[in-house]
């Protein structure tokens, strides 16, 4: 069960908010963000599959690989891949362990043999075409699809709060998505923050949109998730032929506190979610529920 609680972040300046009792929101701290973009992108990829049986990105990515013309931009090489094909044949979230975990130093640089799991021997043939992480080579972007069976909408995933190129452009594309709700969540504290498949990237950026059941294809979900992908690669477009994008601000959502089910004296967990908790109500800065991400 996660608590989380509003942010509100600028390109200039972040105001930073706890959520109280009774939705009461208290102003709680300011930091200046300095991330400045001073080159055009060039490289972008759009994973799909980091999980098997998450469909909407593998589907996706499938779809480019066949024909990419709606992901072409001038000047820009965008390339679609399929990250763990093996889990996606057998519609399953990972082989061995779990591809989004193991983008670390030391899975990274770990001697190659069959007795590494399959995602650790997977993750370094990532890194090989698409880094070395942390490397003036690496992809200058990377969109990482995921589905999600909570009924958090769309969702971006933003890993660096000073991040003024990737605050640009999240706001571009929850204004291109508006009326449709999109939604920001910052991932950065280090206790939380694990080695993601993106993060090979100078700018990584997740994608989540839910629900959708494991291993099934919603039309809707494809639809939305395929107009993020349209509108952020359309930013990267303007930003590439000079565009200036005045300041803005966006909300983002961060956890405030994990709070674990109820157990039995054998680790198993001993209760459910409410149905008035269960779903997130209009105006609530408090969502509850578990993420799989």
């Amino acid at each position: 069960m996660l608590y989380f609680f509003l942010i509100k972040l600028s390109n200039r300046r972040q105001t930073l908010y706890t959520i109280l009792k009774r939705n009461q929101i208290k102003f709680f701290d300011k930091m200046t963000s300095c991330h400045v973009v001073k080159d055009s992108i060039k490289k972008v990829a759009i994973f799909g599959g980091t999980h098997g049986n998450e469909l909407t990105g593998v589907f996706l990515v499938k779809h480019w690989l066949e024909n990419a013309t709606e992901i072409q931009r001038t000047g820009l090489e965008v390339k679609p891949f399929i990250t763990n094909p093996r889990a996606v044949k057998k519609c399953t979230r990972y082989i061995d362990c779990d591809l989004n975990r193991v983008f670390n130093p030391e899975n990274l640089g770990k001697k190659i043999s069959e007795d590494l799991p399959y995602e650790v021997r997977r993750a370094q043939e990532i890194n090989n075409l698409f880094g070395p992480k942390d490397s003036e080579d690496s992809y200058d972007i990377i969109f990482d699809l995921h589905n999600t069976t909570s009924n958090m909408g769309c969702t971006l995933i933003l890993e660096d709060s000073r991040n003024d190129f990737l605050i640009q452009m999240f706001h571009y594309i929850k204004t291109s998505l508006s009326p449709l709700p999109c939604y920001v969540y910052l991932i950065e504290h280090p206790s939380l923050k694990y080695a993601t498949t993106r993060s090979i990237a100078t700018y990584p950026v997740g994608i989540e949109v839910g629900p959708q059941p494991q291993g099934v294809l919603r039309a809707d979900i494809l639809d939305q998730m395929r107009k993020m992908i349209k509108y952020a690669l359309d930013f990267i477009h303007n930003f590439n032929e000079g565009k200036e994008f005045p300041p803005c601000a966006i909300e983002v959502y961060k956890i405030m506190e994990k709070v674990d089910y109820p157990r039995n004296e054998n680790g198993e967990i001993a209760a459910i979610i409410h149905p008035n908790l269960q779903r997130t109500k209009t105006g609530n800065h408090c969502a509850l529920g578990i993420l799989c991400f």
